[in-house]
Order: C-alpha cells, then sequence, then structure tokens
C-alpha cells in the first residue's frame, strides 16, 4: 500500500484520530511506532517511517508506543470493505484461521499458493501473514494480562502462541517489557461475571449513531439468541472452540464488551466478529461526505451523522433470516424464526469454561455456566439462556436447521426448501458465507440456489459479507423511505439515481430503511 509521506506527517503533526488505524508511524531515534494521533511530541520528518499495518512496524524491529497504545486501535477501514484478496485475508487472519489452521490453511481458503499469498501481503501490508497473525497474537496477549487473573501460560496458549517462551519472547520484543511488568503496570479488576468474563473497550472511529444501531438490532432481535435492554445489546456466539456470549454498550469514543468464553482461545475471533457486527471499522466521516454531497439526503445525514451498518456474526444465521424475510414484514420474519428456533435445541454450554491443554493437562477455570439438562422453551431461554445463568445460544448451524422436521418450519414448501438446500450447500462447504468469502463468487453461488434471487442476495451480501456498495431497489421499505426523502421509487430509476452514493449504497439503504 502506498503511503504518500506529506499526508501521512500532516496527519501526524495535527494528531488527526480520523487516520488512526490506516496507518503507523515509526519513530527510528526511539525505536517506538505510535499511533498518528499520538500525543507525544512531533519527531523530525528525518526520524519518521510510516506503516501500512503494526507487524510491519514490528517487522522493522518497532515496539508499541506505550502513552499511545497503537496496537489499540480501530482497524484499517480499507481492508475492512475491500473484496480482494488481501482485504479477505486480513479479515480471516482478525478470526484467527492461521492460529487454527496455519498458514496452508489461509492459503487453502483463499485458493492461492502459501507463496504467492505471502508475496500479495508483503506488497500490501508490509508483512507476511505469519508475522500479521503474530501482530494480532501479542495484542490478544496483552489483553489478557491486562485483564484477567490468568496464569501467564494460561494466557500464552490462548492467545495462540505454541510455547510459553515464544510468548514471552513476543511480548517483550512487541511491547519492550515482560509479561509481569504488563500486568503490574494495570493489575486486572475482578469481573462480576466469574471466570471466562472479559470486559474491553472495543475502538471506533466517532461518530457513531448508536441509537440507529441499536433499534436496528432490537427491532430484529429473535428471543433466546439476543436482546437488547438498557442500552445494551446482548447475543449469543458460535466460536470456533465452543459457545460464547457477547454484551455491547456502546459509550463515548468505544464500545465496551464484555465476553462470556467457554474457551480463551476464542478471545480474538469473539472481538473481530463483534467488531464486524457493528461495523466498528467504519470510516464514517468518509460515508456521510458522499451521501451528504445528495441533497436528498445532506439534512438526514446532518441529522443523524455515523450510520453503521449492522452486520453479522454468522453468515449461516444472515442467509436464513433474509430467505424466510423474503416478502414478508420484519415482525414476520421474527415471528416464523422464533417458531422455527423453538423446535432446536439450544447450543449446549460445559458446566465450566475449559482453557487450553497446557502441559498436557486439561486446566480448568470455575464459571457461571451450568450445562442445561434438557431444551428450555424460547421464553425462559431469554432470561436464562442455552446453559443456565443468563447464557444465550447461539444460532442453530446447518446440521441442526437440516433436521427440522417439515411441519415446524411453518413456512410455504418452497421457501422451506430454499433453506434446506442452503443449509446443505454450507454443510458440505460449497457455499462460504464467512467474511473472508470472495463476495463475488458467493452471490453467483446464491443466485444458482432455487428460491434465492438478487434481493436475498444482495441481502446477505451487504450484512453477512460485508459489502458495503449493495441497493436493494426493489424492497418495499427502501422504495417508501426513497418517496419519503423525495427521491424517486421505480426500482429502475432508482437505481439508476443510486449511482452517485457508490461505493456506499449499503449505508444509503439503512438510511432508506429509517426515513420508511
Amino acid at each position: 500500500m502506498e503511503l504518500d509521506f506529506e499526508r501521512c506527517y500532516r496527519a501526524v503533526d495535527s494528531r488527526d484520530q480520523r487516520f488512526d488505524g490506516w496507518f503507523y508511524t515509526g519513530v527510528t531515534s526511539t525505536g517506538i511506532y505510535c499511533r498518528p494521533s499520538c500525543p507525544a511530541t512531533t519527531p523530525k520528518r528525518q526520524n519518521v517511517r510510516f506503516f501500512p499495518s503494526a507487524a510491519a512496524a514490528q517487522t522493522a524491529g518497532l515496539r508499541a508506543c506505550r502513552r499511545c497504545r497503537p496496537d489499540a486501535v480501530p482497524g484499517s477501514p480499507q481492508w475492512d470493505v475491500r473484496a480482494d484478496v488481501v482485504g479477505r485475508a486480513m479479515r480471516l487472519i482478525a478470526d484467527g484461521v492461521v492460529d487454527r489452521d496455519g498458514i496452508p490453511g489461509l492459503a487453502a481458503r483463499l485458493g492461492y499458493t502459501e507463496r504467492h499469498l505471502h508475496r500479495m501481503l508483503r506488497a500490501e501490508m508490509g508483512a507476511g501473514p505469519l508475522a500479521l497473525a503474530r501482530a494480532q497474537r501479542a495484542q490478544t496477549a496483552r489483553t489478557l494480562i491486562e485483564t484477567t487473573g490468568l496464569g501467564m501460560a494460561e494466557v500464552a496458549f490462548a492467545a495462540g502462541f505454541g510455547s510459553v517462551r515464544q510468548f514471552n519472547d513476543t511480548v517483550r520484543e512487541v511491547y519492550g517489557s515482560a509479561p509481569s511488568e504488563l500486568r503490574t503496570a494495570r493489575r486486572p479488576s475482578p469481573t462480576s461475571g466469574g471466570a471466562g468474563t472479559i470486559t474491553l473497550r472495543l475502538a471506533y472511529r466517532p461518530p457513531l449513531h448508536a441509537e440507529a444501531l441499536l433499534d436496528f438490532l432490537a427491532l430484529r432481535a429473535l428471543p433466546g439468541v439476543e436482546e437488547v435492554r438498557d442500552g445494551t445489546y446482548r447475543r449469543g456466539l458460535r466460536l470456533p472452540h465452543g459457545p460464547g456470549e457477547a454484551a455491547l454498550t456502546p459509550a463515548d469514543g468505544h464500545v465496551t464488551a464484555t465476553l462470556r468464553l467457554t474457551d480463551m482461545r476464542d478471545l480474538a475471533p469473539a472481538v473481530a466478529r463483534c467488531r464486524r457486527l457493528l461495523d466498528l471499522d467504519a470510516d464514517p466521516t468518509a460515508v456521510d461526505d458522499t451521501l451528504a454531497a445528495d441533497p436528498a439526503l445532506a439534512r438526514a445525514v446532518a441529522a443523524e451523522p455515523g450510520i453503521r451498518l449492522p452486520r453479522s456474526v454468522d453468515g449461516f444465521e444472515m442467509a436464513v433470516r433474509a430467505i424466510v424475510g423474503q416478502q414478508v414484514s420484519v415482525r414476520s420474519a421474527r415471528t416464523t424464526l422464533t417458531r422455527l428456533l423453538t423446535h432446536l435445541t439450544p447450543l449446549p454450554l460445559p458446566p465450566h469454561p475449559p482453557h487450553p491443554r497446557l502441559n498436557g493437562v486439561d486446566q480448568e477455570v470455575r464459571g457461571s455456566g451450568e450445562r442445561s439438562q434438557e431444551p428450555k422453551p424460547l421464553d425462559q431461554l431469554a432470561e436464562g439462556g442455552a446453559g443456565g445463568a443468563g447464557w444465550l445460544s447461539g444460532f442453530p448451524g446447518a446440521a441442526e436447521v437440516l433436521g427440522v422436521p417439515d411441519e415446524v418450519f411453518g413456512m410455504p414448501a418452497g421457501r422451506r426448501e430454499t433453506i434446506r438446500t442452503l443449509a446443505r450447500a454450507v454443510a458440505d462447504g460449497s457455499l462460504d458465507l464467512a467474511p473472508g468469502g470472495d463476495r463475488e463468487e458467493t452471490v453467483r453461488r446464491l443466485l444458482a440456489l432455487p428460491g434465492i434471487g438478487p434481493w436475498t442476495a444482495g441481502y446477505v451480501a451487504m450484512r453477512a459479507l460485508g459489502d458495503p456498495d449493495v441497493l436493494l431497489p426493489t424492497d418495499l421499505a427502501v422504495r417508501r423511505g426513497a418517496a419519503a426523502l423525495g427521491l424517486p421509487d421505480a426500482p429502475l430509476t432508482l437505481d439508476a439515481y443510486a449511482d452517485r452514493w457508490r461505493p456506499w449504497r449499503s449505508y444509503a439503504v439503512i438510511r432508506l430503511w429509517r426515513a420508511a
């Protein structure tokens, strides 16, 4: 990625927070790297280098600034929205694919050789996939050190390191301190959720219209899976190593996230999915500037700046929602989905959250989750969760949906078979609905499934795959919103008009829905 020195230096000199996460500032005279908005004295030009990623700065031998904590900034909006191989790779690395499947697994998911993938990431990010994953492990380790009372060996393996020695060396190299010194500097406070619970801050680029975000999620919340209460959104998660739960509360400059995990190795994937759900890596200023250039949207943008695109934590869940929501109201779709969930066994939780295997012995930390002996009705799940003690259940997987009897679906036979066809495609791996999937190929395969048309495929691309430039011109609420704002509401005319909103038409859809 090309970084213009003059533009980057002006951003650093002005301490402009909007550029945090876009690039990193390396100071060769001190051997540290910072976020652009670091409050320290602006370094001299001859002592500055700019890097496209924290991993690139670490590869150059620089350590993270202790004052501005550059590893805690929002992710780059460029890698959040790009549909090319590098953007897909960055999203998969954030989801922990390298830690679980290694570089070969990442390359296989992307359809490239390891060598070619390394070459592309080096060219764009200044670091290869291993270095990028290492930077994420270091950040995960620091979070666990500073917010939990876990032993250092537990932290090492939970963060994805292969050995305690590798963990110690990496933390010293990246942060210039031993792990024990980081904990002494920020001694963790006890959490009210007990063992297995972590509270941390998820940074975002302001502005963030939290009310619009929570309103959107509350209207579509499924009992037993998610809820919005007292300004907090809670939902169950299906994570690589077990179930979990997230409680997300928007605040000034950050979202407070309380994560309950059955396995601490799922911290990085849980954080990545929560960030993706709330669209926290977006650049709202760039989006709003483009949309506000249209006089028809200018007043709405000025009144509600920072509208985000609510995404998903589970691509299959979003695809099922889209199919159920075909040609029906949001309320009707929610009723049908609730009926479906009532007959599915909630995702079970172990009696105590286990930690990774350490030295051949399964370590265990006492938690508050209790195994549910029998599935609970949905009205109880909303209060007690799938595993008791307030847990919410993750949305059922493809294999579970395939086992649902015909009479349970409560929808036309054609739509029921569409859901089953989708589930079979996801179960056998022929359809990839993960955020690192190829968007164009995924949409093409969705459209090839009986019962899925442009509206359904577009909705999935927008919310499951994170495509920022999707318009749904045939959507009834979109057309009503367009009419309310004085815009053309005929699908073909609206589609042509919306070209001026590129590349942020998905955000325009959210605003049209609100206008409706």
